[in-house]
């Protein structure tokens, strides 16, 4: 019972940090005023990336900046088509989702001549090592946030309801709030870049499908933690603890006969819990228009 505890504590953190980073560049985006869809595809991006390193020998390290730049690579698209080229950033988003399994596999199949598992030994990692260097990451990202110049004036460009509101404001300061808006998109896919690297680096390969949705999750825990650093962090930990609720149930329990639906359901269990939070805050918010 302790070893399955200690197993659970573990895989549960191991869950939570690529997810707590992801968040965290997309909190960079809302604060900026504008909305970062392409988490999802920075971070499928980043983990080929990094696969990719490692085929040269390298490790962990080298695997993380390769997937940063992955990711910063996509969402500078995202960015640029939204801000420059005046697209709705959340169709460009979309688009950038779509784009990335494609590319990946076309990078792929041209550079390996597969379009299946690209296998780097030499990029994986132990979970610890995962867990220590995303968590200083997010720490840093946090602090960069809330403590510093760029912080202050990337909330100035963005934290009023309006876009033309928030245009005034930053006016008003001297600040390029478009630069902002654009900077913050970097950030939050140079962060979704690395937190897709470390899946990589936990099975020390590139996987189709190996994200499964943690993108996605990772907008959710945003909005779930009210668009705070601390409280998204907590959001991101409960939801990396059903993940791994839900990898434990799978390995522990034989179902046997018409246990695979019991399975499936288990599995669901954290994007059930993620449909469920998405509703029950947009009805509070939805609540909060009408009192107003």
């Amino acid at each position: 019972m302790l070893d399955n505890l200690t197993s659970l504590a573990l895989s549960s953190l191991s869950s939570a940090a690529p997810l707590a980073l992801a968040a965290l560049g997309a909190l960079a985006t809302e604060e900026a005023g504008s909305l970062s869809i392409s988490i999802e595809g920075s971070m499928i991006v980043g983990a080929f990336a990094a696969a990719m390193a490692a085929q040269a020998g390298s490790g962990l390290a080298s695997g993380l900046v390769a997937g940063a730049m992955a990711g910063l690579g996509l969402s500078c698209l995202v960015g640029g088509a939204a801000l420059v080229l005046g697209a709705d950033v959340f169709v460009a988003g979309l688009a950038a989702n779509i784009l990335a399994p494609g590319l990946v596999s076309i990078l792929s199949q041209a550079a390996f001549g597969t379009k299946g598992v690209l296998a780097s030994e030499s990029l994986r990692s132990g979970p610890w090592s995962i867990i220590v260097a995303l968590s200083l990451l997010c720490l840093l990202l946090i602090l960069f946030l809330t403590r510093s110049v760029f912080g202050l004036r990337l909330r100035a460009s963005g934290s009023v309801e309006s876009r033309a509101s928030g245009e005034e404001v930053a006016q008003a300061a001297g600040i390029s709030s478009r630069r902002y808006r654009l900077s913050a998109h970097l950030i939050a896919g140079a962060a979704a870049g690395i937190a897709g690297a470390s899946l990589a680096a936990g099975v020390g390969a590139y996987v189709p499908g190996m994200t499964t949705g943690r993108g996605w999750i990772a907008l959710v825990a945003v909005f779930l933690g009210r668009r705070r650093a601390w409280p998204v962090l907590l959001s991101c930990l409960i939801f990396g603890f059903l993940i791994a609720l839900a990898n434990l149930g799978q390995s522990l329990w034989n179902w046997g006969v018409g246990g695979g639906n019991a399975v499936e359901l288990l599995q669901a269990l954290p994007y059930i819990a993620t449909a469920i939070a998405l509703i029950a805050w947009r009805r509070i918010e939805k609540a909060k228009e009408e009192s107003v």
